[in-house]
């Protein structure tokens, strides 16, 4: 990234937070931009003094104006600066990486590594980066080349096909960075686990590797259980139940093609596929007819998208969460469980247990939150960027 020259001055009483080293700085406690500040460049940041505060890369599009890189005046943003950053980031993943119980891993978690905007994961040879910001965006091919170096994987492939681009002015763009082009289907393995991944096509980068400690979680509910996979996407959480002993699993998602990729997976594992069952449909309508039915299961998983995009959608969002975990409960046998999540990070931790109380009384059952869940370790908050936190889940025992 080069510099912009420019400078930016916060007006006064706004600089608490890039004090405490909180990396976004918003339009609105900016006072001016003296110089030509070029979208994605390096800007100084500065109190109304003038007293130096930080660099950080500048987005003339995005309520989030600049996105701090470096507190330390002698520590510029050079291209030696990303390449140490991004080596540091792969050196706290190499434990998990090193145990060879996972082929799949974050290497790199935005705000909360120290790189604002970037993502890269790794799935197997492959690595895939997302560009969030217009300072990652005007770097991501001296970023990929970096990172392929430093991994020795066989190429990186781009996936900034998501929505939070348009904030920066970004078209979403899909494609090869540098190296070999990834194959239509790469696998995975994850804890004894194997798994097809679409790098090209699926959610995310591919697969939810935030949900990988859960998952590994779930053997505890799982042996000789019914259970009910809501919102399965390419099997998740109703494979991993089966392979630790679940006697039947109903995948329901949405997208056929997901739940085709999820009939797969159950066979990669060597799965009974008699034992399951894949429902195409809308999980909201597709639980009320199970309760019309009066199906019941000893293990529900519910693990919705977001549904709550800004603080506007807060509101509809605790009602679409209060409504289909009514419908989970209502659905779990006595003495059942229910593990359930949400990944807006707009719906605090305090607020989805709120929730999840409501629908608790709404349907009259006496629910025990057993343990509380989060997002796995290659996905950590840092302290000072407390907005890293998003996956909040619990599993509770569902009585009558």
């Amino acid at each position: 990234m080069s510099s912009s020259g420019a400078t930016v001055i916060l007006k006064p009483g706004r600089d608490k937070s890039v004090r405490n080293r909180h990396p976004w700085v918003f339009s609105g406690a900016i006072a001016r931009v003296d110089g030509d500040a070029e979208p994605g460049g390096v800007v100084n940041v500065r109190d109304h003094r003038g007293g130096f505060l930080g660099y950080g890369s500048f987005s003339p599009r995005s309520q989030i104006r600049v996105r701090l890189l470096s507190w330390n005046e002698e520590r510029y943003p050079d291209e030696a600066f990303w390449r140490q950053r991004l080596e540091t980031c792969i050196a706290r993943r190499a434990s998990l990486w090193a145990s060879g119980e996972t082929t799949a891993v974050r290497l790199v978690y935005g705000e909360s590594d120290g790189l604002p905007g970037l993502i890269f994961d790794r799935y197997g040879d492959w690595l895939v980066l997302q560009a969030l910001t217009a300072g990652v965006d005007r770097r991501k091919q001296a970023l990929a080349e970096a990172a392929l170096d430093l991994t020795g994987a066989r190429g990186v492939y781009e996936r900034s096909d998501v929505d939070v681009r348009r904030h920066e002015g970004l078209p979403e763009t899909v494609g090869l960075l540098v190296g070999a082009e990834p194959p239509e289907r790469v696998t995975i393995a994850e804890h004894g686990v194997d798994w097809l991944v679409d790098l090209r096509l699926g959610h995310k980068t591919g697969f939810y590797l935030d949900q990988r400690a859960n998952r590994q979680r779930l053997g505890a509910y799982a042996e000789g259980t019914r259970v009910l996979n809501l919102f399965a996407y390419t099997g998740g959480f109703g494979v991993v139940a089966a392979c630790e002993g679940a006697r039947e699993v109903v995948h329901v998602d949405s997208s056929a093609d997901a739940l085709a990729m999820a009939a797969e997976n159950v066979a990669l594992n060597d799965l009974n596929g008699e034992a399951h069952r894949f429902v195409v449909g809308d999980a909201f309508r597709v639980l009320r007819e199970m309760r019309d039915a009066e199906e019941a299961f000893d293990l529900v998983i519910v693990d919705p998208p977001k549904f709550a995009h800004s603080q506007r959608d807060v509101p509809a969002a605790t009602r679409g969460y209060k409504d289909i975990n009514m419908l989970a409960m209502a659905l779990t046998r006595p003495g059942g469980t229910v593990v359930t999540f949400s990944c807006s990070g707009r719906v605090s931790e305090d607020l989805f247990q709120k929730v999840l109380f409501g629908a608790s009384v709404d349907v009259g059952r006496e629910v025990r939150i057993l343990e509380r869940l989060h997002q796995a370790p290659d996905h950590p908050v840092l302290l000072t960027f407390p907005e890293g936190a998003y996956l909040k889940g619990v599993a509770a025992r569902v009585d009558a």
